[in-house]
């Protein structure tokens, strides 16, 4: 997986009064969890553009003054109106400890169906996974190229060694639909069969 770093420092105060004061100085309040307690800093805003903007997924290295967390972005809590980010939590990791983590599907390929007039859908953009870090890649790579009218392709379908897929197994990921142009394309066949 990526590697993405952010700065922060301890947070000595926690509550609703200090974390409307850091956010009015562009600080985000954050915690860290799955440790041995845990930890609450603040890390400025603009350090979280490349982290929050993106479908891609980053194990995500907090150095916090001078000692370094490896860790995975559990959850965002964002202001209703503005582009705020009011709260980070992020998840320790380790190396020996499986996690559970939404991994973006990365479409490749062009479906048979898509020649003949198909349209290809794409239902999950997200597959939760569980695995260990050194095992999960950076996306789930599914090639479409074989898929023809009226085919799809489920999470059942999907292998990649070490890692275990928690979706249900018949959740459709991508399916090729039938539209005007491939019903009159299969009609237009037949017609010129039959002659």
């Amino acid at each position: 997986m990526k590697s993405f770093e952010i700065n922060g420092k301890i947070r000595e105060v926690t509550g609703k009064k200090d974390s409307k004061k850091l956010r009015g100085e562009e600080m985000v309040p954050c915690v860290i969890y799955g440790g041995e307690t845990p930890v609450h800093f603040t890390a400025p805003f603009s350090e979280f553009r490349g982290l929050v903007y993106t479908p891609e997924v980053f194990v995500v290295n907090l150095n916090i003054e001078g000692k370094t967390y490896q860790t995975i972005l559990q959850d965002t809590q964002w202001h209703p109106v503005e582009e705020q980010l009011m709260h980070a939590d992020f998840l320790e990791i380790s190396e020996k400890k499986p996690i559970k983590i939404e991994l973006p599907v990365e479409i490749t390929g062009t479906a048979k169906g898509i020649k003949t007039g198909g349209k290809l859908k794409v239902n999950l953009r997200k597959i939760k996974v569980k695995g260990l870090v050194k095992n999960l890649p950076d996306t789930v790579v599914v090639d479409v190229s074989h898929l023809d009218v009226g085919q799809s392709i489920k999470v059942s379908e999907l292998n990649i060694d070490g890692v275990e897929f928690l979706a249900s197994k018949s959740s459709v990921i991508a399916t090729v639909s039938v539209t005007r142009a491939s019903r009159a394309a299969a009609s237009a066949s037949e017609k010129s069969g039959k002659k």
